[in-house]
């Protein structure tokens, strides 16, 4: 019988005006952005396709989750009291690792195929979006290969492991294992980025050496080595410290796992060599030298992530906008937030511009190619790091209130922003290492200019700024306008990218408000843009 109950027939929980969320992404397939860029530098697009379907796929955005919840343990001891120095992970963090290693992120350089770098760079900026930690050790994995030429024995033996398509986490020693991970420790508490202070001791001992010394910072303590520099008696010198012995286990101490802002899912630990063994990477006094070449491939990778992280936020963003209705339209058809993701999405293409020229000239195989890839690598890394946290913090306010709520992607993304402009040299780092670069380098200067001025004559925007910032620093800034000079130098590196590859849209807007016509300090305070078309490349 039909109630007479006005209010019968309402719910509380009816959702309404809620957009679902998607399972999984193709990272690929609705990234045009990335494919682009990826056609621009040479990167191995059908590789890239089915590693963006897999990797973008609903199981692995689960477990990137699931690692994060579940967060490295460290294991001291064993049950009877002796030393383990361990760190177990949840099952999703091995599956994380499986699966990026089986599309060949830590491979794909070094298989000898056309754009490996390039491929790899883009696997960075993609898996970035699924959970950032993993990256951490896959990235030294992938940066320490050519690091280990300079001992050709140790080379012969982690080498072809490093580069493997497999993720091995058994407990053996390198020469038992079908693939390795490898760590790095560097840095020291009274120290910190000059390593030359270290105070890490090295005591040769027949075709090996024993170290003793404490590590402030040991990235992915986990790994089946780690690369080091300690003190020996001819200077500075890098080292291979092995995680594993035949029958035993190495004397590394794990004295604490750091309590992180966000990395969750990766390991980093306050690390002690107590007599520990270790073997010589190059000559004695060189270990600057050597562990050079991993750090400058390193950044690479933190040069690209901060564009996937980017990326993500704005996909995030986008989708929800294009959903959710707000005074009777949709957000996105809504003036105002158009030109704010209009803007937004220029700073992730021009990073991501940046980032893919750096990653080409690693594949590169001339001078110029290897001069180039040095000093764009570091620009990189130092403006898309700087934009990063802002472009990721307005993508987050796109959702409100569930912006801020755990359920979605944006307080994970929003605490990753700051880790790669920290890590392989803060801000002030880079700024002087690009001026050492440049002032060391003539081929490097001469190959960034000769880029800059192949974009002269399309954009008077960046006519004018380029002109500019050559008059105001015709032999280079003083140290107190290094910042200054490198986010220069960076933008008109980005802007000559899209001027000479990108769509008109994209490169006359990036030109006209990054150095062009006066604009507000904050996003979305400019004025005509194209926003539609942008926002057709953020959306797919």
């Amino acid at each position: 019988m039909p109630t007479s109950d006005p209010h019968a027939h309402l719910s509380t929980h009816e959702v309404l005006n809620q957009p679902v969320p998607p399972a999984g992404r193709d990272l690929w397939a609705g990234d045009p952005v990335l494919r682009h860029w990826c056609d621009v530098a040479g990167a191995p697009g059908d590789t890239l396709a089915g590693a963006g379907a897999r990797l973008g796929g609903a199981a692995l955005f689960e477990a990137g989750r699931e690692a994060r919840r579940d967060t490295p343990r460290l294991v001291p001891f064993d049950r009877t009291g002796r030393r383990l120095d361990e760190v177990h992970f949840a099952p999703a963090y091995h599956q994380l690792m499986g699966a990026a290693r089986a599309e060949g992120y830590t491979a794909l350089p070094w298989e000898g195929a056309p754009g490996g770098h390039a491929g790899h760079a883009a696997l960075v900026y993609m898996l970035s979006q699924v959970e950032p930690g993993i990256c951490c050790p896959l990235t030294m994995t992938y940066a320490a290969h050519p690091a280990m030429a300079a001992t050709p024995a140790l080379a012969a033996i982690w080498q072809p492991r490093l580069a493997a398509r497999d993720h091995d986490p058994a407990t053996l020693p390198a020469a038992g294992k079908s693939a390795v991970t490898l760590g790095m420790a560097m840095t020291e508490k009274q120290g910190g980025s000059d390593v030359r202070a270290n105070t890490t001791q090295a005591v040769r001992e027949g075709d090996h050496y024993r170290l003793t010394g404490h590590k402030w910072f040991c990235s992915a303590p986990m790994s089946d080595g780690f690369l080091t520099l300690a003190q020996a008696p001819e200077g500075l010198t890098c080292f291979l410290v092995p995680r594993w012995l035949e029958g035993t286990r190495n004397t590394l101490r794990l004295q604490r796992l750091k309590d992180k802002l966000g990395n969750r899912a990766n390991a980093s630990a306050e690390i002690e060599y107590d007599n520990t063994l270790a073997y010589r990477l190059g000559e004695e006094g060189a270990g600057v030298k050597v562990i050079i070449e991993m750090v400058h491939h390193t950044r690479l990778d933190t040069a690209l992530a901060p564009a996937g992280l980017m990326r993500a936020a704005l996909a995030e963003a986008a989708w929800w906008a294009g959903s959710r209705r707000v005074f009777q339209k949709t957000l996105i058809d809504q003036p105002l937030m158009a030109a704010l993701l209009a803007d937004l999405a220029l700073d992730q293409e021009g990073a991501t511009a940046l980032g893919m020229a750096a990653a080409a000239a690693f594949d590169g195989v001339g001078a110029e190619d290897r001069a180039f890839a040095r000093i764009a690598v570091a620009l990189a890394k130092y403006l898309s790091n700087k934009l990063c946290p802002l472009v990721i913090v307005e993508a987050m306010e796109v959702l409100g209130g569930m912006g801020y709520v755990e359920e979605t992607p944006m307080p994970m993304l929003y605490r990753e922003a700051p880790l790669n402009g920290i890590w392989e040299g803060s801000g002030n780092v880079i700024c002087l290492d690009i001026l050492r670069s440049l002032h060391r380098d003539p081929a490097g200067a001469e190959a960034l200019m000769t880029r800059l001025r192949a974009a002269k004559g399309a954009d008077r925007h960046f006519d004018a700024a380029l002109d500019d910032h050559l008059q105001r620093w015709p032999k280079g800034p003083t140290e107190a306008e290094a910042r200054w000079f490198a986010e220069s130098l960076a933008q008109l590196l980005a802007a000559a990218e899209l001027i000479r590859h990108a769509p008109a849209a994209v490169a006359d807007g990036y030109c006209a408000t990054r150095l062009g016509a006066p604009r507000g300090r904050l996003a979305g305070a400019t004025g005509g843009l194209d926003s539609a078309a942008l926002l057709a490349r953020l959306t797919g």
